[in-house]
């Protein structure tokens, strides 16, 4: 083996690794620029690859738009499916549910804004993303309201969207506003606020 090429391995990063590189380059590009003002030329300096090297992990520039996405989509699903499975307290099942939100700011303030200040929303295929990301959120906790309630699929599911587009809509506002409510005294906050609206219905006799 030459060592022009011993050289070009060793600079060489695993798939993963790469692919791993170049979303986290398109997020800081596509949340600075937005979609349409992106540029792959500037992703690719951004993530110091070539051009070629991009186009060769994402045919296109919704391929890793859309990726991205996924990527964070599914980052914040787990983060509150593990936030409704940590206890069987209700109460605190709602603040756990609200800090795992504003930790998902403090960790991926970037990526909170792209999934809900996506300028690209219109579009089916993201459209399609972000819906699911809003009803997988919410079944987390509709399963619960169902059981606990005796109420019926379709009410726990209207009763869990609303929990979750009031801490969704309440971290953002936290975000835009740069912290000038501390961390958490904003979620207590937002959590008593839920707490005190969902615990007003019974639960069902067991």
């Amino acid at each position: 083996m030459s060592t022009d090429t011993t050289a070009a391995n060793k600079g060489r990063l695993p798939r993963d690794e790469r692919r791993a590189q170049l979303l986290s380059a398109a997020l800081e590009v596509f949340t600075a620029a937005g979609y349409h003002a992106a540029a792959m030329d500037e992703i690719a300096d951004r993530a110091k690859v070539s051009k070629p090297v991009l186009y060769q992990h994402f045919p296109s520039k919704l391929d890793l738009y859309l990726a991205v996405l996924d990527l964070h989509i599914d980052s914040l699903i787990f983060d509150i499916q593990k936030a409704v499975a940590s206890t069987t307290d209700n109460s605190e099942r709602v603040r756990a549910t609200t800090d795992a939100y504003f930790d998902f700011i403090n960790r991926e303030g970037e990526a909170f804004r792209l999934l809900f200040e996506s300028d690209m929303s219109v579009e089916p295929q993201v459209r399609e993303r972000l819906n699911r990301m809003t009803y997988d959120c919410a079944a987390a906790f509709s399963a619960v309201i169902s059981l606990d309630t005796g109420l019926t699929k379709e009410s726990s599911m209207m009763l869990a969207v609303g929990l979750i587009g009031t801490v969704q809509t309440s971290a953002r506002h936290w975000l835009e506003r740069d912290g000038k409510i501390d961390r958490n005294a904003a979620g207590e906050l937002v959590s008593n606020l839920i707490w005190r609206g969902i615990s007003g219905f019974p639960k069902s006799a067991l």
